[in-house]
C-alpha cells in the first residue's frame, strides 16, 4: 500500500473554519460507503475462513447416501 493512500491535508486553523465541526453530506455518503465495502470484505474474509478446511464440493455430486 502506498503511504499517501489515507493522506489528506490539514484543514486550514484560520477563523473562517471555525465550525467544521459537522460533516458535510458528502463526507456522510463517503464514510457509509466506506463502512458497506468494509463489511462486504468482511463477510467475504469469514465465508473463506469457514470454508478452510472443507473439501471443496463438485457440481453434481449427490449428498444423499441410501
Amino acid at each position: 500500500m502506498g503511504e499517501q493512500e489515507n493522506v489528506q491535508p490539514a484543514a486550514p486553523t484560520g477563523g473562517a473554519f471555525e465550525d467544521r465541526g459537522d460533516p458535510t453530506t458528502q463526507q456522510m455518503r463517503t464514510v457509509g460507503q466506506r463502512r458497506r465495502e468494509a463489511e462486504r470484505k468482511l463477510d467475504l474474509h469469514l465465508e473463506e475462513a469457514s470454508h478452510k478446511g472443507e473439501p471443496p464440493a463438485t457440481e453434481g455430486e449427490d449428498h444423499s447416501e441410501g
